[in-house]
């Protein structure tokens, strides 16, 4: 912990550091930054008297004023985590230049970064996934990095600058940190995503019966089908041998629920026909690292692929034997192909069909409005885990949850550490599991009333997004 009333840090090019080059390891800065460096001044401002932020037990020496700069790419739990740090009485500065222009360049995410650290003092930078840059500027001005993954998998992590001194990296799938944790020892940690049910009792208690109604249903999905960023299907010149050994791992991944074997079942030359034709495979970040080839290829290729897979043939089956109401932006030709040759019917959002046993395809909902209503009034809501997600909880579980819908998710190794499965949520390990299951609810109200109750109570009282900040800023303050 810094003591002491002010201390200055100036940074220039004669700054101390890891490399012969005298620039930070990792990220390989443009020129722009390092102009920018010897005007640069980070200060960290610590009051005589200190107060002390107590959060579960745990004493956080803190200046007169906490603030912490907001790293933001517009992800759709950003105003849930905001609104939790400010629980603690934090003060969130935001930097939104990413949500407006996704092409940023790394030199431009330093640049913005820095403007930031100029005018104030912050307790450390954050943001949802890991962003080298962010880092790499965080590890020369002195303050702490932290960030916490959403989605899986993240390609980011394999950049060197994963291994800053400063970074704090929290990861919501066990297996992911198991997978990472060594590539900076005691500065990755494990924590489940969670939800926000004020921000939904809000919502639900603010629309009216009418709009809520809209979106009542049987069984619903909202999320993506893959279909539209599906790289896997956009790959030509691929030799029939490696098609038929990918086609192999698809089909055999799609019959097993909680085990992703995907890199496992990969050999060299599946990988190294691979690279040769696909050209994301030659990004500086994997190329001739041969851990992250094979990691892009089962997780960001076929991982996508058995996802697209799973998500269509299941719709397409379910359909046949009741209403399955589907909120995405996804394209869903493939989804109308699946469902034609299983007999299954398909709807455009029509109130004259609504109810009718076949797939209802609506356009995506809002997150913040929409979503809630869906989640609150279908009688169950689906869960299909990409498999890169390889033992953890997708934030739909938490939010299904905290809207009061009842969730009905395939079965993954964390899920009976969060909730009990045929008491709070209910859960299936086979396509023909799921579709018992889905006809024993639809015809058995109070059990599925209760199990949406129950898993609601468990997530105001153990997955709310303030409970797993305290958690996170516990654990920062031990390697502080």
């Amino acid at each position: 912990m810094i003591s002491g009333t002010l201390i200055k840090l100036r940074l220039g090019s004669d700054h101390t550091d890891k490399n012969a080059s005298g620039r930070s390891g990792g990220l390989k800065l443009p020129d722009l930054f390092w102009s920018l460096m010897p005007s640069l001044t980070v200060q960290f401002r610590l009051s005589a008297t200190v107060k002390l932020l107590i959060i579960n037990q745990c004493l956080f020496s803190l200046g007169d004023q906490v603030n912490i700069l907001f790293y933001r790419y517009g992800s759709i739990c950003e105003p849930d985590m905001i609104e939790a740090f400010e629980k603690f009485g934090i003060t969130v500065v935001e930097e939104k230049g990413m949500i407006t222009d996704k092409g940023k360049k790394p030199s431009d995410i330093v640049q913005d970064v820095a403007d930031k650290l100029r005018k104030r003092s912050f307790m450390f930078v954050f943001s949802i996934n890991f962003f080298p840059p962010v880092s790499e500027i965080c590890q020369i001005a002195g303050v702490p990095y932290v960030c916490w993954t959403v989605d899986c998998p993240v390609l980011e992590l394999f950049s060197p600058s994963l291994s800053n001194p400063c970074n704090r990296v929290f990861l919501f799938d066990r297996n992911q940190y198991l997978y990472f944790k060594d590539r900076n020892p005691g500065k990755i940690f494990y924590l489940p995503l969670g939800s926000n049910p004020d921000r939904w009792d809000r919502v639900l208690a603010g629309a009216s019966s009418t709009e809520a109604d809209r979106f009542a249903g049987d069984v619903s999905f909202v999320g993506s089908l893959y279909s539209e960023k599906n790289p896997y299907r956009s790959i030509d010149k691929i030799s029939e041998y490696a098609k038929g050994y990918i086609r192999g791992i698809v089909e055999a991944q799609l019959q097993i629920y909680g085990y992703n074997f995907i890199s496992e079942m990969l050999d060299e030359k599946i990988v190294e026909e691979m690279k040769s034709i696909i050209p994301d495979m030659q990004q500086p970040l994997v190329k001739d690292d041969k851990e992250a080839e094979k990691y892009l290829m089962a997780n960001c290729f076929i991982g996508t692929e058995v996802a697209q897979e799973e998500r269509e043939r299941t719709f397409a089956v379910l359909g046949k034997n009741c209403a399955v109401d589907l909120y995405t932006r996804s394209y869903t030709t493939d989804l109308e192909k699946k469902c034609k040759e299983a007999g299954t019917p398909v709807y455009r959002a029509d109130k004259a069909t609504k109810g009718l046993n076949g797939v209802h395809i609506h356009d995506g909902v809002r997150t913040l409005d929409e979503m809630p209503l869906v989640f609150n009034k279908s009688k169950i809501n689906l869960n299909i885990t990409m498999r890169p997600i390889s033992s953890g909880l997708s934030l739909r579980v938490f939010d299904i949850c905290a809207c009061g819908g009842m969730l009905l998710t395939n079965y993954q190794e964390e899920l009976p550490e969060m909730y009990e499965p045929g008491v709070e949520v209910e859960m299936y390990s086979s396509p023909e599991e799921l579709h018992d299951k889905v006809m024993y609810y639809l015809e058995h109200d109070s059990e599925r009333q209760r199990i949406a109750r129950r898993g609601y109570e468990k997530t105001v009282s153990a997955h709310r997004w303030d409970l797993r900040i305290r958690e996170m800023i516990a654990m920062i303050s031990k390697t502080l």
